[in-house]
């Protein structure tokens, strides 16, 4: 068992709390069931030249390993840490990982397994509702960039590569099947809470764990076809099963990020922050339930108890409306907070928001 298995510490994967398992849907469902907004996943067809040779993980492993990142993360916010994976798209240091890798993160660095060296990252953007990130690390160049495959078929045999356990290093093969494609999953992220449905997905057999979240899923000619995205809780035995975002979505996604695009789920650049953490109250507003002390929504009066009704005029419902509407915002933006006090009173205050963590 890993070292990091013995510290405080949130795997950064959606993995161990799936509340549902595979449906059959087509890839337009996402959270809190808003229309589709990031680019639609390319038809799952069967990719015409796939080498037809038999699986070889080791094989494999030397091919795909130099084209991986191990993700290692702080979360200043909630005393933990976190370890992921990223897959190498440019030779220039740009990382293809999941959203709930690096979400909640106040500190990022990356190893790449290709050059041995380990860097500081910036955030180039994310799309929270598909779970797709792209990070840059810092002076990178030269680095062994992974070969984009395209779709999968039932029963194709694939190799999952990932940071297991947060072990560092060379990742960890695990070799399986595709056993469905366009699968649906409801998962949630365990420190955070945050749950969200993913769509769309590629289900595998292979022996998905922490950590590996963010890692290339790929055929036998070292093609990714997808990236880890999530797994069910048996894991903690020999089984369970693993899910993969198709790498055509999950590319199409990155391109829209790198192009400065952003749009209602795609965030560009650093994250707006309020310095607070809120969770529903019943339907009617977020309630606070932490403020960070040196952070503006300390600076604005807002206080543990209060429920926030509306930001910039829109109406809040819940804690994922709340992440909803600062997602469209930048560091130095200002919004107009209203809240119910929890010692009476409704108070309306202009806040400007800071640079913090992903959401």
């Amino acid at each position: 068992m890993s070292k990091s298995h013995h510290r405080t510490l949130r795997w950064p994967w959606l993995v161990s709390v799936l509340t549902a398992l595979s449906v059959a849907l087509g890839p337009g469902a996402i959270p809190a069931h808003a229309a589709p907004s990031g680019p639609a996943a390319p038809g799952l067809t069967r990719f015409a030249d796939f080498p037809a040779f038999p699986l070889d993980p080791a094989t494999l492993a030397a091919q795909v390993g130099p084209q991986v990142v191990n993700i290692n993360t702080n979360l200043g916010y909630n005393n933990a840490i976190g370890a992921g994976t990223g897959i190498v798209i440019d030779p220039n240091g740009v990382v293809l990982t999941n959203n709930h890798v690096i979400m909640g993160a106040t500190d990022i660095s990356a190893f790449s397994v290709g050059s041995g060296q380990t860097y500081a990252v910036d955030i180039v953007g994310y799309d929270r509702v598909h779970d797709v990130a792209v990070i840059q690390l810092r002076g990178a160049g030269g680095l062994s960039a992974a070969a984009i495959g395209g779709g999968v078929g039932v029963g194709e045999g694939i190799v999952a590569f990932g940071n297991t356990g947060g072990q560092g290093g060379a990742p960890t093969a695990s070799p399986g099947k595709v056993v469905a494609l366009n699968q649906a999953v409801q998962a949630s992220e365990a420190v955070t809470g945050a749950e969200e449905t993913l769509s769309g997905l590629i289900q595998v057999d292979a022996a998905i764990k922490p950590g590996d979240s963010g890692g290339p899923v790929v055929n036998n000619g070292g093609q990714v076809v997808g990236m880890t995205t999530a797994a069910t809780d048996t894991y903690k035995m020999s089984g369970g099963t693993g899910y993969a975002i198709p790498i055509g979505q999950a590319i199409g996604i990155a391109g829209q990020i790198r192009s400065g695009n952003g749009s209602g789920t795609v965030h560009i650049g650093p994250t707006a922050f309020l310095g607070l953490g809120v969770v529903d109250n019943g339907g009617s507003g977020a309630r606070v339930e932490r403020v960070v002390g040196s952070g503006p929504a300390a600076a604005a009066g807002l206080d543990v108890g209060d429920v926030i009704t509306k930001v910039n005029n829109v109406n809040i419902t819940g804690a994922t409306t709340m992440t909803d509407v600062l997602t469209g915002f930048h560091p130095g933006d200002t919004v107009t907070v209203i809240w119910q006090s929890k010692s009476g009173g409704v108070r309306s205050q202009n806040v400007t928001l800071a640079d913090g963590p992903p959401a």
